[in-house]
């Protein structure tokens, strides 16, 4: 008989400890208004370039004529032959120059035209277009069937016979 009372004492016990846990009330802050108006530090992402400040067409011609300037000096430097080379040379640095303007930051251009400098970014700019200009221009086209344009002639076993 002691063990259903001495359930029935652990469960008022429990029961009331969990009504007074419940309806009494806890510390509050008065303060709590000026807790939430506190405004959340942004977190820095590099991949969000929506806040970029976009490069004018100005600032996009000086950095072309600038960089396509620089190429062409530094492939000048090492040529056999300048007078040839510089216009075969021309062609290939404008063509770098006027791809890599097409996504060109703000950023990249205030250090290449105002800091002297180049920044890793426009590096692997630099690498793609390259890679872009300097590809035959028939790989563009596509790819180029070989089948003859008129259909092959069948030949029987008696057309080789006779």
């Amino acid at each position: 008989m002691n063990t259903p009372i001495f359930t029935k004492k652990l469960g008022l016990a429990l029961l009331t400890g969990l009504v007074l846990a419940a309806t009494l009330p806890g510390c509050s802050d008065d303060d709590a208004e000026k807790v939430a108006a506190k405004p959340v530090k942004e977190v820095f992402n590099p991949f969000d370039h929506s806040q970029d400040v976009l490069v004018t067409n100005a600032e996009k011609h000086k950095f072309e004529d600038a960089f396509a300037a620089q190429c062409l000096k530094r492939e000048l430097k090492n040529s056999v032959n300048p007078d040839i080379d510089k216009e075969r040379f021309g062609k290939t640095c404008a063509c770098v120059a006027n791809y890599m303007i097409k996504d060109l930051t703000d950023e990249e251009v205030e250090k290449y035209l105002g800091e002297h400098e180049n920044p890793r970014s426009l590096q692997i700019k630099y690498n793609a277009a390259v890679y872009h200009c300097t590809q035959p221009k028939n790989l563009e086209k596509g790819f180029k069937s070989f089948t003859p344009n008129e259909p092959a002639k069948k030949e029987g076993f008696f057309s080789k016979l006779f």
